[in-house]
């Protein structure tokens, strides 16, 4: 299959697809990777992975976009997912579109989530034509937060996470945003 094929879009070093049955197993192991997961309550299940595969694959097809697999263009290799997902639980805001990333511990350190979290925005913007886009993760996790700067987004607030009342340590969040008409004129 030609990497044209295959891809929904790719970035210098990365390619975003689809989800097929295959990824589940690495991504299950990914997910299921204290390291990963130590800014999440908890690591998931093998079930709990499936589950949400199928929830990326049907956002997709409804939306056209989803947290996407995300493979290393020069060996194949995947390495975990890098997109936008349709979000509906911060009362205040309504549906709204985030972008997220979660990576295996050998893709870090090498500016993936950056460089896929850039070619998200432009996708969600010159593709998707959305007029803006989030991005949350707890305030203790520095690394993602250093992503959503590197990406142009700017800090909008701290919030609770209404999820993560009961979890001291990840309640607090912060969300960031880039709007289209604003990322339009530093391009």
């Amino acid at each position: 299959m030609k990497t044209e094929d295959k891809y929904l879009f790719t970035s210098q070093r990365l390619g975003f697809r689809n989800w097929t049955e295959a990824d589940l197993g690495p991504m299950s192991r990914i997910n299921a990777d204290d390291q990963v997961m130590q800014y999440f309550p908890a690591v998931q299940t093998t079930e709990q992975t499936h589950a949400f595969i199928h929830r990326m694959q049907a956002q997709l097809a409804r939306i056209g976009c989803c947290y996407f697999a995300v493979d290393v263009l020069e060996t194949g290799q995947f390495i975990g997912f890098i997109g936008l997902g349709e979000q509906t639980w911060l009362p205040d805001m309504g549906p709204f579109i985030d972008i997220g990333w979660r990576l295996a511990p050998d893709a870090w350190g090498q500016g993936y989530a950056t460089e896929g979290a850039v070619r998200c925005v432009e996708y969600a913007f010159r593709t998707l034509g959305l007029p803006e886009i989030y991005a949350i993760c707890p305030a203790v996790n520095k690394p993602s937060e250093q992503v959503m700067i590197k990406a142009g987004m700017s800090f909008v607030r701290f919030f609770d996470h209404p999820v993560l009342m009961d979890n001291d340590r990840l309640r607090k969040c912060v969300l960031y945003s880039i709007v289209n008409d604003l990322w339009l004129s530093i391009i």
